[in-house]
């Protein structure tokens, strides 16, 4: 119920465009809290991250942001890459699906699959970013992005503890109505 919440209180997909300020921690602290994307994406690691259990529990959202970072260094550095939207928005289907479903794999496959969006994920922003400030606005973005990943986290333990699996398992589900919503309603 909080990820359908935080959904309507967020903008639509497509953030990375026109964001506004990116030079201070609070901006890029606040940013990731704006698009109903990121919020999606990010929670969902966390989802998934319960899914998958010890270790990988904390692999996950450690190697989305390492290669969100990766993404952005990427961007500032004028590399080009196509299809960074749409990737996003699958993201968050292709994520929803892993947790509805249950999907166990070995750690470096789930990392690989997470890492790769991320990497996408910190194009888009790397992109929007300005150049002064870049820094203290990455460590805010970055910070803010480990904190909905801990939000999943915190719903599917929660949630698994409660309800049980079927609870953590519906909120895959919900992603995934929510990136087809955001896909349907992209350019």
């Amino acid at each position: 119920m909080l990820v359908v919440l935080m959904g309507t209180l967020a903008s639509p997909a497509l953030a990375h465009m026109g964001v506004g300020p990116t030079r201070s921690f609070a901006s890029g602290l606040a940013h990731p809290l704006g698009g109903i994307d990121h919020i999606l994406a990010m929670i969902t690691v966390g989802l998934w991250a319960v899914v998958a259990g010890g270790r990988p529990m904390w692999v996950l959202p450690t190697t989305f942001v390492a290669n969100m970072l990766a993404g952005i260094a990427a961007a500032r550095s004028s590399l080009s890459i196509p299809f960074v939207e749409p990737i996003i928005l699958s993201s968050v289907v292709v994520l929803g699906v892993l947790v509805a479903l249950a999907v166990k794999m070995s750690p470096g496959v789930s990392a690989a699959i997470v890492g790769f969006f991320g990497f996408f994920h910190g194009h888009a922003h790397g992109i929007e970013a300005a150049a002064a400030g870049l820094i203290i606005y990455v460590a805010g973005f970055a910070l803010a992005t480990a904190m909905l990943h801990a939000t999943g986290i915190g719903l599917g333990l929660l949630s698994e503890s409660l309800i049980g699996r079927v609870a953590l398992r519906t909120m895959g589900g919900l992603a995934v109505l929510g990136g087809i919503a955001l896909i349907a309603g992209s350019p």
